[in-house]
């Protein structure tokens, strides 16, 4: 087996290229039963096994760097590197992260997670590496779906102004999780399908080769390369931006692209080197479904099906209410940020195709854009990832709330998710939100309320956010439906002693609370919060008027949040009770099971419940 041979960073320097092929397959292999077991990035790892073992057979790690953009597709570097015993906890609590740490290697060069980052920061790298006057090669991988965010091409313009080495290899498979849509798709499309420049290539040049002095003419030709790109290749954007480009070139050919990565040595500016690759490379269920692959929870390796029983997630709930919502309402759109899968639009999609809208990964521009259509007479319905979304933090203060228009956003991922780590917890969105003016913020206790609130927020003329967690829909306390009213919280229990004050999928935790202080004779309520702005003043005051403790409970980091509202609203009362305010630490959660994290980060209900016990004031 070639695989057990690497062991370190540099040992595939010392295998037979005869072998490469070889190693390539069982690369594969290894990653399809690993992340079988574990759950992880699989498809975009299938298809980069080649390029990157060209990077590392072209680079000498950890002197020279490597910048993954995501960082979703570095699975095998992370093997090359001699991480490979490591993906038995791949993703698990204190194990091996799904995405490139520094403190985990020297050859991460940089930590990554969220898209379109990798030629800045490998900008930066480069200005860094000339101001200390060393010689590392610096390569900046990204991928065509990144290329639809706008701070990619940021970064390309400043790149085009470079005297100095800079290799950016664009992988392109066609996808990003989704299929990848707008213009620069289409671009990359036609480079990879242009008959006519492949004609020149792979024709021309041996036709002329059987003339007399036919070689110094293919010599010449080939030095007029880049000219007849510039006639032939539609639009070659990125040589009239002043970058160098090479390509494209196989992104299965390993041979190919040493020389590719020789030739962008050479050069003295930026120079982009585009491979095309496969998504999914290698597996059949990751070929037929790439965007189910794109992450996948355990599967059957020979099905490719996910193990556990689906039940239903708030995805689907949402998707369902989306569906039905864009039937009664002709003014509702639906915009997404490249996951369409993901946010649970593709149904609303294929109904509505004219209301729905795929923006790439942008989601700056999606907030704005939502915006426009809102100051158009439309009701749009942005749905994105909690961790994501604050990347469009400007553009939700500056465009869609200081005009105050209707735009809803539907925040998925909200509060721990778990096993993508620290770049992908939604544990910040009730704090940059409710710094907003004009902003308003929900949050569900179940799946009924999710449907509630979303029809609420379409009924006002103001924008507003509805955040709710990643997986199963919180299906209890059904017969607690209350008609929603602006601002207002919702009563479950009134009981006294203790009052629990709990947003969105905490309330399921506040029940598991007040059964295990029943079990200690303490008598509990439950306030269902409901809004994170406005606060329900008078429920707070009831709760604190009515009870010797009152606890507030959110899946979001204490400064910023609702319990720090809550205490800033009890301050101002004359008579009020004892005030402990539940929340997640300032700080980055890493990688690990949801339900662990928040035994780890004291969110559990034994938790909480030691904690009320420890501080009681009587």
């Amino acid at each position: 087996m070639v695989l057990e041979n690497i062991k370190e960073v540099n040992d595939i320097k010392n295998i037979d290229p005869r072998e490469y092929p070889e190693l390539a397959d069982e690369i594969r292999q290894f990653l399809i039963e690993k992340i079988s077991k574990t759950g992880g990035h699989l498809g975009a790892n299938l298809g980069a096994v080649e390029l990157t073992m060209a990077l590392h057979l072209f680079l000498d790690l950890p002197k020279d760097k490597i910048i993954w953009d995501v960082g979703h597709q570095s699975y095998t570097h992370k093997i090359l590197t001699g991480r490979r015993e490591g993906f038995d906890h791949l993703r698990a609590f204190g194990g091996l992260a799904g995405f490139p740490k520094t403190n985990e290697s020297e050859c991460d060069s940089f930590n990554t997670g969220h898209s379109s980052t990798s030629i800045s920061a490998g900008l930066g790298m480069v200005a860094a590496r000339d101001l200390r006057g060393t010689d590392e090669t610096i390569v900046s991988v990204i991928g065509d779906g990144s290329l639809t965010g706008g701070m990619a091409y940021e970064a390309l313009n400043n790149a085009s102004k470079l005297d100095t080495n800079f290799i950016i290899v664009l992988n392109d498979n066609n996808m990003s999780i989704s299929e990848n849509v707008g213009g620069v798709s289409k671009y990359l499309n036609a480079i990879r399908t242009s008959d006519t420049y492949m004609d020149i290539k792979d024709g021309i040049y041996y036709k002329i080769k059987d003339l007399p002095s036919g070689d110094k003419v293919v010599d010449s030709v080939r030095r007029a390369k880049s000219s007849l790109k510039q006639l032939m290749v539609p639009g070659m954007f990125f040589e009239d931006m002043g970058l160098t480009y090479l390509g494209p070139i196989d992104g299965h050919d390993i041979n190919a692209m040493l020389k590719a990565f020789k030739e962008a040595r050479k050069r003295k500016k930026a120079v982009i080197v585009h491979v095309i690759t496969q998504k999914g490379r290698g597996y059949e269920p990751a070929l037929r479904h790439p965007a189910r692959f794109h992450g996948t929870s355990p599967f059957d390796i020979e099905t490719g099906i996910p193990l556990k029983s689906t039940k239903a997630a708030y995805t689907d709930i949402f998707s369902t209410v989306m569906f039905k919502l864009g039937a009664r309402d002709t003014r509702v759109c639906a915009i997404t940020a490249a996951m369409p899968d993901g946010t649970g639009l593709k149904r609303f999609r294929n109904t509505y195709p004219e209301r729905f809208f795929d923006v790439g990964i942008a989601e700056e521009h999606a907030v704005t854009f939502a915006a426009g259509l809102a100051a158009g007479g439309f009701r749009p319905i942005v749905a994105i990832y909690s961790s994501f979304l604050q990347r469009a933090y400007d553009q939700i203060l500056h465009d869609v709330c200081l005009q105050n228009l209707p735009v809803i956003f539907a925040i998925d991922r909200a509060g721990l998710v778990g096993a993508d780590g620290e770049t992908h917890q939604g544990i910040f969105d009730l704090s940059f939100l409710s710094s907003i003016p004009n902003m308003n913020i929900m949050a569900p206790k179940n799946k009924w309320e999710l449907s509630d609130m979303l029809k609420f927020a379409l009924s006002c003329d103001m924008p507003f956010a509805i955040r709710y967690p990643r997986g199963e829909a919180y299906a209890g306390l059904e017969e607690f439906r209350a008609p929603m009213e602006y601002g207002k919280a919702e009563l479950l229990y009134a009981e006294g002693d203790i009052c629990l004050i709990a947003v969105g999928s905490m309330v399921e935790t506040a029940t598991e609370v007040r059964e295990l202080l029943r079990e200690k004779g303490l008598k509990c309520s439950i306030v269902n919060a409901r809004f994170v702005k406005p606060i329900d003043e008078y429920a707070i005051k009831w709760a604190s008027d009515n009870h010797r403790l009152v606890v507030t409970m959110e899946e979001n980091v204490i400064t910023g949040g609702f319990g720090q509202s809550v205490r800033n609203y009890m301050d101002t009362l004359e008579d009020k009770s004892k005030l402990i305010n539940v929340a997640l630490p300032d700080d980055y959660v890493e990688h690990g099971s949801v339900a662990l994290l928040k035994k780890e980060l004291k969110v559990d209900a034994e938790s909480i419940c030691e904690l009320i016990l420890d501080s009681r004031p009587f």
